[in-house]
């Protein structure tokens, strides 16, 4: 895992591009308050309507890469025709493509969010655990939404605070289908490789067994925007741009997020003591 940021960060990987043109603008920025119950798991469990039908519960989840939500509440909001079949040789009758013209969560709504469809066991296994306290649980709000947002999680008053961006992520899922089925016939054979938007130059890691917040920057390349910033090798990256960075995933997202040329505020931990320093990612290729 610790190699596929290194590529993210230095320019190269076989990941979908981001999209260029932000749906909102940050100028007409406004944070809106969010509330959600603290599962003892430790996820977040929100509300939510899906074109103006519900509210529905789902998982807020900020490692999923996708929103997933299951075939009843697809059907009951119209997402999916009512008589509509699972297609076939899908796991889980899953259906990919599929997109909600309206997602509401609070006070933020936004247009066209993509979906996948599906009965996943594991979703389900887990509203069972909780549906005695918590109702049905029929999802998870993943990448696609909330990556339009600067989040903050108050933990005390069980709220996230959520401000436009200005980002408008690309459909991570119908990027990854069009890798597996190799593209069109006349890009056969072609890498598919993109460069990201904004290079830091630097390699993170994070070993499996590492549970605290944060992951280890392992080399910072000489000349680059994380050199210039001040960043070392043997730091803790804790936050970008507002954004957590506990796991590869989570630093993929956020350094996804800013974009070339625009000074963020990064935290890092330094001899025990948090440091903040500001990162202007260069423009990539």
């Amino acid at each position: 895992m610790k190699y596929l940021l290194s590529a993210v960060l230095l320019g190269c990987l076989v990941m979908p591009a981001r999209a260029d043109k932000p749906d909102l603008k940050t100028d007409d920025a406004k944070a809106v308050k969010i509330p959600f119950t603290l599962m003892p798991t430790g996820h977040f469990l929100v509300s939510v309507k899906l074109n103006d039908k519900g509210p529905y519960k789902l998982i807020f989840d900020t490692g999923a890469p996708m929103m997933l939500i299951n075939n009843r509440i697809a059907k009951d909001s119209g997402i999916l025709e009512k008589n509509a079949s699972a297609p076939l040789f899908s796991p889980f009758g899953a259906q990919a493509g599929a997109k909600a013209k309206t997602f509401e969560i609070g006070a933020l709504k936004a247009e066209n969010v993509p979906m996948m469809v599906m009965d996943h066991p594991t979703v389900k296994a887990f509203s069972n655990a909780f549906e005695k306290e918590h109702g049905t649980i029929d999802g998870i709000v993943g990448f696609p939404f909330f990556a339009r947002y600067k989040m903050v999680v108050d933990y005390q008053a069980k709220e996230l605070t959520m401000t436009p961006n200005g980002y408008q992520p690309s459909d991570v899922m119908e990027a990854l289908m069009k890798t597996i089925m190799g593209g069109s016939s006349r890009d056969s054979g072609k890498p598919k490789i993109v460069a990201a938007t904004g290079l830091w130059g630097i390699v993170v890691e994070k070993d499996s067994k590492d549970e605290e917040a944060g992951v280890n920057v392992k080399q910072v390349m000489p000349g680059s925007a994380a050199d210039k910033a001040g960043m070392k090798a043997g730091d803790r990256l804790l936050t970008i741009d507002g954004r957590w960075t506990d796991s590869i995933g989570d630093t993929y997202q956020a350094a996804s997020t800013v974009k070339s040329g625009k000074a963020v505020p990064t935290v890092l931990k330094r001899d025990g003591k948090e440091v903040k320093v500001m990162v202007t990612p260069t423009k990539g290729l």
